[in-house]
């Protein structure tokens, strides 16, 4: 009888470890993540591989329902809006295609990984393109973008540190 009420407290304790243990895991609203997009609405200073200044600007147009990264250095403009209860971005990019991709957030909504679905000028998986990006808001005054270049079988990753010009 003894035995069977410690295997029981013993079962009990272990299923309840869990549920005390993980993470909160729920990623943020993709509305309430888009609503902190728009806060970063400005211009931008990085400084390219080659130690230059680079200017990205972030504005919002359409009234609102969408954001537009304009990247001059690198000519190419990055657009960010819901659809529905998803945020999308689409990446107007310099390899001539546009990249389409579904954002998935952190519980604290300060990252956001945007993974591909599908795009226009890509008709084959060979086609070089971005893949990935993943957006980290570090606070009001810098943010970084790491973006995944996948083509050839190979990717290639490059990370972009932001702070607001003044």
């Amino acid at each position: 009888m003894k035995i069977r009420l410690i295997s029981t407290l013993i079962a009990a304790l272990l299923f309840s470890l869990p549920m005390f243990s993980l993470p909160n895991t729920v990623a943020a609203d993709p509305a309430s993540v888009f609503t902190s997009l728009k806060g970063l609405a400005g211009e931008w200073e990085a400084t390219d591989e080659k130690g230059n200044p680079a200017i990205t600007t972030l504005k919002l147009v359409s009234g609102g329902s969408a954001i537009m990264e304009e990247m001059p250095h690198e000519s190419m403009v990055t657009m960010y809006h819901m659809d529905n209860d998803r945020l999308l971005m689409t990446h107007y990019c310099s390899a001539m295609n546009q990249p389409r991709m579904q954002a998935e957030s952190s519980p604290d909504g300060k990252t956001i990984v945007f993974n591909f679905i599908d795009g226009t000028n890509i008709d084959k998986a060979s086609v070089g393109h971005m893949q990935k990006m993943t957006l980290t808001i570090q606070d009001k005054d810098h943010f970084s973008e790491k973006w995944i270049f996948s083509g050839g079988g190979k990717e290639q990753a490059k990370t972009i540190e932001y702070t607001r010009k003044q």
